[in-house]
Order: C-alpha cells, then sequence, then structure tokens
C-alpha cells in the first residue's frame, strides 16, 4: 500500500559528499511521498518512486518530476535498480514480480517466475556486467512470520538461483562492484527479534561474512563503486524491521571502521536501493521533517 506524508510532513531529496559532509537539498514536496533515490550512470540523473509510479529529475535539481513510462506495469513499490548502461530499469510491482522496462519506452517485459501466490520478490540489486538481479523472495505462511531469502535471477529471466535457505529474516541484497558478493541484512545472529546486521555472501553461496555487530539495527547495505566504503541505515536499538518515521543515521563502514555520515528523521524510503553516484564520492537520500523542521537532525 501506498505510503502518505503525515500533517505538516515533507519529503525532501539530498545529495551528501561523503568525504566531506557537505549536502545540498535536491527536490522538496509537502504534497507527494516519494522514495528511493537511484543515481543514474551518467551522473545526471535522480530516479524516485512516488504514488506507485517512477519519476526522474536532474541531479541539479528542478521545480517539476518528469515521469517515466513504465507502460502496463502495475504499481511499484520502493525497490528498483538500473542497468549499467542506463538503458533499462528493473522495478517490483506490487503483484509481487519484477518487470524490466526500457528507458527510453516500450513495452515492459516480465523477468521473475511465478511461485504461487504466497510468494513475492523484492529487488535491491543488478550485477556489475548487467546480466543478473538480486532480490528478496518473500514466501508467506498464513499467521505465522513470512520466509525471506537472497536469490538470483538473469535479466532475461530463467530459473532462479537461491543463495540463502533459512527462516532467518534478509533483505536488501545488493552486487559489490566485483560482482563476486552480495550484500545483505539479516537477522540471522540477532538475540531478539528485529535485531538485523550486515552481511555479504558470494555469488555462489558458499561464503558468508558478517560486516556489523552492535547494539544498532542495520538496513540496506550499499557498498561503493570501488568497493572500498559500504553506506547504510541505521536504525536505533530495539527497532523492529525498517519503519518509516523514526531517528536513523546514515553510516559508512570502511576499513577505518564505521563513521556517522548524516543523522535524520526518515527509516523506510529513506536510501532503500543502490543510491551512490558513479565517481563514489556522493549518496543520494530522502529525508521526511515534520512540522517545518529540516532533514538534518544533527
Amino acid at each position: 500500500m501506498d505510503r502518505h506524508l503525515l500533517p505538516e510532513q515533507s519529503a525532501e531529496l539530498y545529495v551528501l559528499d561523503v568525504n566531506t559532509g557537505d549536502r545540498r537539498l535536491v527536490y522538496r514536496s509537502s504534497d507527494m511521498l516519494f522514495e528511493a533515490p537511484n543515481w543514474s550512470s551518467d551522473g545526471q540523473w535522480l530516479v524516485i518512486n512516488a504514488d506507485g509510479l517512477l519519476f526522474r529529475l536532474p541531479v541539479s535539481g528542478g521545480t517539476e518530476l518528469e515521469q517515466i513510462d513504465l507502460g502496463d506495469v502495475p504499481p511499484i513499490n520502493n525497490d528498483h535498480v538500473l542497468s549499467p548502461d542506463g538503458a533499462t530499469v528493473y522495478v517490483s510491482a506490487q503483484d509481487g514480480h519484477i518487470y524490466a522496462v526500457p528507458m527510453s519506452g516500450g513495452r515492459p517485459r516480465r523477468v521473475t517466475n511465478d511461485h504461487g501466490p504466497d510468494f513475492a520478490h523484492y529487488l535491491h540489486g543488478i550485477s556489475p556486467d548487467g546480466a543478473s538481479l538480486a532480490y528478496i523472495g518473500l514466501r508467506r505462511r498464513g499467521d505465522r512470520q513470512p520466509i525471506t531469502n537472497v536469490y538470483l535471477i538473469p535479466v532475461t529471466g530463467g530459473a532462479d538461483q537461491q543463495l540463502t535457505d533459512d527462516d532467518f529474516p534478509d533483505d536488501g541484497s545488493e552486487f559489490g562492484p566485483d560482482g563476486r558478493w552480495i550484500y545483505f541484512n539479516s537477522e540471522r545472529v540477532a538475540s531478539t527479534p528485529g535485531h538485523a546486521q550486515l552481511f555479504r555472501i558470494t555469488s555462489d553461496g558458499s561464503t558468508t561474512e558478517q560486516l556489523t555487530s552492535d547494539e544498532r539495527v542495520n538496513w540496506f547495505p550499499h557498498p561503493s563503486p570501488d568497493g572500498t566504503r559500504i553506506a547504510y541505515i541505521s536504525f536505533p536499538p530495539g527497532t523492529l524491521g525498517h519503519p518509516p518515521n523514526v531517528d536513523v543515521i546514515v553510516r559508512i563502514l570502511d576499513q577505518d571502521g564505521i563513521r556517522d555520515l548524516i543523522h535524520l528523521f526518515g527509516g523506510q524510503g529513506t536510501m532503500n536501493v543502490p543510491s551512490w553516484d558513479p565517481t563514489g564520492n556522493s549518496i543520494a537520500y530522502v529525508a521526511y521533517p515534520l512540522g517545518g523542521d529540516t532533514g538534518d537532525k544533527e
């Protein structure tokens, strides 16, 4: 179901330089709740979703959003990625399937297989060569907690490759720049439900490594284009899942450890998808301040 802004709330799209900490407001709306910025491969555009639709706007900013024609794709959620060549956008629709849509217009194509009405696909990453998609497969189990696992599928369609096979909640599966590792968040080491940490798994599923281990709840790892840094959303201790409208921290993990980039009011929708610019110097994110506040909580 589409989210909506709360009374006196706005959605604010920022670009932040991870080296200097400088940030710039690109777009603001007090009417439309938009989410999950992607960066085009040429560095000129940001792509966001809102109201089940997809839009783009120049990184330099603007007053109007340009709608991307998705053809007859059902309303989409905030899981979308762009192909490395910029020619195709892949979207997760509310019917539970992933679709490939030409950016220049044309007939969309369903990528995913039909695993029954209780299975849904949530897209998060594309391989550096543009050949494979990484998604979270969610299987509903009546009143019990759904099972979520990491899968791969060719962008042309075909057989699914399941990388994880357990009852631990997983999410945010995204390829690293070498194509060997898929980064994701999981509750597999949680002592209490909802406490996700960051992991990575090889694309053949043979090796899994834990990347964070702290008191906070960590989601959506986004490796930088050169693979040296990971940007992610850190929720307060005790958070269940990745809810909207909470105080969160955008953090960087690199060889020197963890550092805070920005404190903001956001969460769900802030940075769900690959959000690095092509140079690896900046990220894009969305804040959702209330009552005339800015997105900066510092």
